[in-house]
């Protein structure tokens, strides 16, 4: 149970790794450094279509890791 755990956990964080490098920066260089702060004044949102689903994916990879970080520290004693 241990070592089946284990491998889950070494390919949920590499999926993590990969759908964080796939996602866009909030804020694309210098112009996103000046006008930053105005679009989220405004309200302009960014996370579309690809976007939203990668920020989906990253969520739940990422509870993925804890519960298995912790099933792991569990079965292991």
């Amino acid at each position: 149970m241990h070592a089946f755990l284990v491998t889950l956990l070494i390919i949920n964080c590499i999926a993590l790794i990969v759908v964080v490098l796939l996602q866009s920066g909030k804020s694309a260089g210098l112009s996103g450094a000046i006008s930053g702060g105005a679009e989220q004044l405004f309200g302009k949102q960014k996370a579309r279509g690809i976007d939203l689903v990668l920020h989906r994916l990253t969520v739940v990879f990422s509870v993925l890791l804890f519960v298995l970080t912790i099933a792991v520290t569990y079965f292991k004693l």
